[in-house]
């Protein structure tokens, strides 16, 4: 019993470490760097809710986090570490525009088809690695990374190609339909509906993994492939079902992106977003319910950065620094902790 507690107050610990070690860095960088610091220790700590706009931003930045950190999660809870959530992020933004903007028929039958193609799309993109895990023994790791790097630059000459003339942005593709737009919950700021329904896929998602036989099935992948192997449970569904929903739960953050913040696919909308999600995957131990917590501590971290360099003059991007401060943290937490569940 005493093992038990210890072991919860370490997991604990080692779930704050991370998020602690790019706040350090963030005041570290202050103190260095800072004309200012006691205004940019304001700045960090305060200036997200110093207005309704930036407090709105970090918990649209949140809505994100959260809806890609569960792919994240289901892919890592069954044994399958999906590295290429941001092809997919970027694949079903720029699906989900694409049609909005190409398709011309009754918007809710537009709005339809962007939905599940944006979602297809995501999933689609894991069969590759689905494929080879099952037919190569080929590692998940490896080869969605590999899928993602090769799709970027893909899409990234797709929308250049699709420009008549050079009076059009060459970085984006057309800005979608006004009908399309989600409707704003806190103006100015970028806050939309997607917030909402990122916390109903948090408890769904909950429910699936910790209250269903399948959800009990996904997660001896996880912790114990071989004993699941030999108690009958099907590795092919494993692989190809868990990747899938992985994918579409990050084909569904670009949807979010395109309709709820910037309306339009435009080249490095995705940049760093699947990247933060994992991370708070991690932070949240693949718990849908904690991840909600875990997405909202690095919304604000993240954002108090960026509000920090563009009101501080500092040459620098700090937001990414610090995004590489936490996720080395948690790669080395996790270690320590032997694989922490």
């Amino acid at each position: 019993m005493h093992l038990s507690i210890s072991k919860k107050y370490l997991n604990i610990l080692y779930t704050l470490i991370s998020p602690l070690a790019g706040l350090a860095v963030c005041v570290i960088l202050i103190l260095l760097r800072a004309q200012n610091a006691s205004d940019a220790l304001r700045t960090l700590f305060t200036g997200t809710f110093s207005s309704v706009y930036y407090a709105g931003s970090m918990l649209n930045t949140m809505a994100l986090l959260l809806t890609a950190g569960l792919g994240a999660s289901v892919a890592v809870k069954s044994g399958n570490m999906n590295l290429g959530g941001e092809g997919q992020i970027y694949a079903g933004g720029f699906t989900a525009c694409l049609v909005m903007t190409s398709v011309h028929a009754h918007p809710v039958f537009v709005f339809t088809l962007a939905l599940i193609l944006s979602v297809a799309t995501g999933a689609a993109l894991t069969l590759v690695s689905s494929f080879l895990k099952e037919t190569r023994n080929a590692s998940v790791l490896l080869t969605s990374f590999l899928v993602s790097a090769a799709v970027i630059p893909l899409i990234d000459g797709a929308i250049t190609k699709s420009k008549q003339d050079s009076t059009q942005n060459l970085l984006a593709l057309p800005y979608i339909p006004q009908q399309f737009e989600f409707s704003r919950l806190l103006s100015p700021s970028p806050l939309n509906i997607s917030f909402i329904l990122a916390l109903v896929l948090a408890v769904l998602t909950y429910m699936v993994l910790f209250r269903t036989r399948t959800g009990h099935a996904l997660s001896i992948w996880g912790t114990a492939p071989e004993f699941a192997k030999y108690s009958g449970f099907s590795s092919s569904a494993n692989s190809f079902g868990t990747l899938a929903v992985s994918g579409a739960l990050h084909a569904l953050t670009g949807f979010f992106a395109v309709c709820g913040t910037y309306y339009t696919c435009h080249k490095g909308f995705y940049a760093g977003m699947g990247w933060n999600a994992l991370t708070a995957s991690l932070i949240a131990a693949n718990h849908p319910l904690y991840l909600i917590l875990s997405s909202l501590v690095l919304a604000w971290l993240f954002n108090s950065a960026e509000l920090l360099s563009l009101t501080q003059g500092f040459g620098f991007d700090i937001s990414g620094i610090v995004q590489g401060v936490v996720l080395f943290t948690i790669a080395a937490s996790t270690f320590k902790a032997g694989g922490r569940k």
